[in-house]
């Protein structure tokens, strides 16, 4: 960036307040002339446009983003722009004119320092820069400033540029540009990339051209042939070189104003900015576009790229005026750009060799029966691991001058690969994006894989994927020199240019899955003694064509965008035990033959947590009239059960049962201690225990029934059962419904349901009758009572009057709206002088109005006195014959 350039600059330079420049007085404030000027200045900078309609303001307007370009505030120390200047002037903030002249030309010196020559930012300074001497001069010569403040004080030196890079190297430079265009690249070099194309660093040329000179001369079975990379290597077809040739060659051309053509049709233009350029434009195009395109394979011949470049040239010829600057540069650009590709198109092939002799291979490789192609998920050889072959992904796919095959893969570790803070966890089988880009050859390849964005990965399965290969999931890259594991944001951004576009079939799970993440698998390395303030560890590495050996783990505060390790997660509850099978007991019809309602026997069916290891329980025999639960019991809904009895679960340890229960009248029985005391609940209603019982549960292999089971709700939900619905069950004597666990033998019809449901149904409409009629005898009463239609028709006059007054609210405030509505369009249409014209617009008005009333009264007139003559009075004594016939 320019910021290397201006980084060996001198620190900035003194403000003229100390370089010997005539300064006013601290203490004296600028003059309301002085101040107005200012204003004007600004304005007028901010209103310039060049003769082809640019405006060499735009990028001035506001200070530049820290977070877009930090290095600019560390070339920059006194940043200045439009807005700066516009806020001081407007807060009084200057206390001479001299102070706001050196700002302006700072704003200016800032430019020229950080840019280069060539750069948009730089020429617009420039233009800028004539515009204020020119408003100073103005300002001089009407005496609102001595002619030594209107002169643009010296800030320094301008720092020299970087020498331009070499031409050879520019396409593939830009295709550095290309490669990592998405925002998500910039992560893997542990910074965000800035956006724009902007001069290129010298350090990055030498870097450049030293991994050039290492690539010539290296042989395909070397090692130092398989050199790590930042990314994949140039394998161009001679297609995809003419294309690039074409788009290399139109970025020579310079206009008569020594700028450079193509730099016009970089970009579309904004859509917010310029909506009417896309109303008259319907397919925009421009050189960021077939860009973007080429390097995503789109086109299939330089005929078709051709197309594309001609619609960019046309559309520019469109929209703009035949004598515009821009419309002339697409003339002369798009003769130019085909007379470029009529000349590659005549080189032959062998023209287009790459370094190596590297031949590419677009359709893939064909090795083991299969066909490898770019985009596809492989396993490669781990020299350092045999057990854990490499994830990694195809990028380029060649063949080199001694018909070897090669793969350039993108690699992924594996967590104990990586270096990570110790509380990080992972998912199973989680692999993470690395910015290793490798070379490989062709037998490397052991078998495929796959790996899958966790957004997916816990929904299904890529469809195409053999049953027998292994899936990863990926949730962030690794930036090795930082060791910082970064979340990836847009998986497309972290695939090969040529298959963003495309997507990959699944066979979707049941249901989603639930995948838990797990701490890390070498957590064990952690040193007792490390500390937060310890260096961190590096990595055990074998080959240098390999992943490492194994990772490490450290202690340290937790970044920023690190997520705190996930909560555990309990155990999940253990399986119920399942129901015994319930057999009826031995009930007589004397034993049932009366229901019995007894509070003491009714039991709570409140549920709470179930207790863990649960074992059935075996009830031990019991009196039925001391077999009642004791102090707080533990019950739970079965969920799948029919009825509505209670699950009851029980603790392994030995432990005292303790059940809960709702408060009653009756005192708990004392239990006695035992390894797992349990007490039985008291038997049902009519049903009386089996005597046999206590002794066929001393068997060994016996499991007794049950006995019948009384229960009724808390009070709170008994109380929610609707009354009638209560008085069709049975219940005890406080109003509680029971519930028993299994249906009685003997079914005894209760005792208040003695009618038949026609009965019941005539008795309610009858109440409802009756309380239909009381009701509307209430009303007529109420309508008799003279006070209460007197209050009825007071309450109907405060209504009314309170409708009247919002009716007349709602019209004033219509015609004061309607009035601010008219004096807005009144200032829209004459400016300042919109009350003059409103009032000669009222004056008419009142006289085209008093016309009309005096044209109305006329008419008025002439009917009445039509009205009257045609109208003859039979009552009138004096009536001629000439008043009926006007012959007479």
């Amino acid at each position: 960036m320019a910021a290397s350039r201006a980084s060996g600059s001198p620190t900035p330079v003194e403000s003229t307040e100390t370089n010997g420049a005539p300064v006013m007085q601290e203490s004296s404030s600028m003059t309301e002339d002085e101040l107005q000027a200012a204003k004007a200045v600004i304005d007028t900078l901010y209103n310039y446009r060049t003769p082809e309609g640019h405006d060499p303001s735009k990028v001035f307007h506001r200070k530049v983003n820290k977070r877009s370009i930090p290095e600019y505030y560390d070339v920059i120390k006194e940043p200045i722009a439009l807005s700066t200047l516009k806020a001081k002037v407007n807060n009084r903030e200057y206390k001479t004119f001299v102070v706001f002249v050196r700002d302006c030309a700072r704003m200016i010196h800032n430019a020229q320092t950080f840019n280069l020559p060539t750069a948009g930012a730089y020429v617009d300074a420039l233009t800028l820069k004539g515009v204020m001497e020119a408003e100073f001069q103005k300002l001089a010569d009407q005496a609102i400033i001595s002619a030594e403040v209107a002169m643009l004080p010296d800030l320094g030196e301008i720092p020299p540029a970087d020498p331009q890079p070499p031409e050879e190297l520019e396409d593939e430079d830009d295709e550095i540009d290309t490669d990592n265009s998405d925002p998500e690249e910039s992560e893997e070099e542990g910074g965000r990339r800035k956006r724009g194309k902007g001069p290129r660093l010298t350090a990055a040329l030498s870097k450049r051209e030293d991994e050039s000179k290492d690539d010539v001369g290296q042989k395909g079975n070397d090692t130092e042939s398989r050199k790590k990379r930042g990314r994949p290597p140039r394998v161009d077809t001679p297609m995809e070189a003419r294309i690039k040739a074409v788009l290399k060659g139109m970025r020579k051309f310079k206009n008569e104003h020594s700028s450079i053509m193509i730099h016009n049709f970089e970009k579309v233009p904004d859509k917010i900015n310029m909506p009417e350029y896309f109303i008259e434009i319907k397919d925009p195009m421009s050189i960021e576009i077939i860009k973007k395109k080429q390097k995503r394979k789109k086109y299939q011949s330089v005929d078709h790229f051709m197309r594309d470049v001609d619609l960019m040239f046309n559309n520019a010829q469109t929209y703009n005026k035949d004598e515009s600057q821009i419309h002339k540069d697409a003339v002369k650009l798009q003769k130019e750009a085909h007379d470029i590709a009529d000349r590659e198109k005549k080189k032959p092939d062998t023209d287009f060799v790459m370094e190596e002799g590297r031949l590419p291979l677009p359709n893939g490789i064909f090795h083991n029966g299969e066909v490898w192609q770019v985009g596809d998920w492989v396993h490669i050889q781990n020299t350092n691991d045999v057990t854990k072959p490499i994830v990694a992904q195809i990028y380029r796919t060649w063949q080199d001058a001694e018909t070897v095959q090669w793969v350039n893969a993108c690699w992924y570790y594996r967590p104990e690969q990586t270096v990570h803070h110790y509380e990080k966890h992972f998912y199973p089988n989680e692999v993470v994006k690395t910015g290793q880009y490798r070379d490989h050859q062709i037998d490397e390849i052991i078998d495929r894989c796959f790996v899958m964005f966790f957004t997916r990965y816990s929904r299904g399965r890529p469809r195409k994927l053999a049953a027998d290969k292994e899936v990863y999931v990926c949730e962030a890259r690794y930036n090795e020199e930082k060791h910082k594991l970064n979340k990836i944001k847009t998986w497309a951004s972290c695939l090969p240019d040529e298959v963003r576009d495309q997507d990959y079939e699944m066979d979707l799970f049941d249901g989603l899955r639930k995948v838990k993440k797990v701490p890390s698998p070498i957590l064990h390395l952690l040193k007792e003694d490390m500390k937060d303030t310890d260096e961190i560890p590096k990595p055990l590495w074998g080959t240098d064509t390999a992943p490492p050996i194994v990772g490490a783990v450290y202690k340290g505060p937790r970044d920023e965008n690190q997520s705190p390790p996930p909560e555990p997660t309990p155990s999940p509850p253990p399986q119920l035990p399942p129901p015994p099978v319930r057999q009826p007991s031995n009930v007589s019809n004397q034993d049932t033959g009366s229901v019995r309602r007894n509070s003491e026997l009714d039991v709570n069916m409140s549920g709470t947590t179930p207790h863990a290891n649960m074992s059935a329980p075996t009830p031990s025999q019991c009196n039925p009239a001391q077999s009642t639960y004791s102090g707080q019991q533990t019950q739970q809904y079965h969920p799948n059960s029919a009825s509505p009895a209670p699950v009851h679960q029980y603790a392994s340890q030995a432990s005292t049962y303790t059940p809960q229960m709702q408060h009653s009248a009756f005192a708990p029985p004392q239990q006695t201690p035992n390894t797992n005391q349990y007490t039985a609940p008291a038997p049902g209603y009519g049903y009386q225990p089996n005597a046999t019982r206590s002794s066929l549960a001393t068997g060994a292999n016996y499991n007794p029934p049950r006995p019948t089971e009384v229960y009724h709700l808390g009070d709170t939900a008994n109380k929610a059962i609707p009354e009638d619905i209560r008085e069709q069950y049975q219940c005890d004597d406080q109003g509680n419904v029971l519930f028993f666990t299994p249906p009685p033998l003997n079914i005894i019809p209760p005792i208040m349901a003695g009618h038949t449901l026609k009965w019941r149904a005539a008795r309610i409409r009858r109440n409802l009758l009756l309380k239909m009629t009381a009701k509307a005898l209430a009303e007529a009463d109420a309508e008799d009572d003279p006070e209460l239609k007197q209050f009825k028709q007071e309450q109907a006059e405060e209504y009314q009057e309170k409708l009247i007054d919002l009716a007349v609210t709602a019209v004033v405030r219509w015609v004061e709206e309607l009035e601010e509505g008219t004096d807005q369009i009144w200032k829209n249409m004459l400016g300042d002088q919109w009350e003059e014209g409103k009032a000669m617009a009222a004056v008419e008005r009142e006289k085209c109005q008093r016309e009309h009333r005096e044209k109305m009264l006329r008419i008025e007139e002439s009917a009445r006195k039509l009205v009257a003559r045609e109208h003859v009075s039979l009552k009138d004594p004096e009536v001629f014959l000439d008043d009926l016939d006007p012959r007479y």
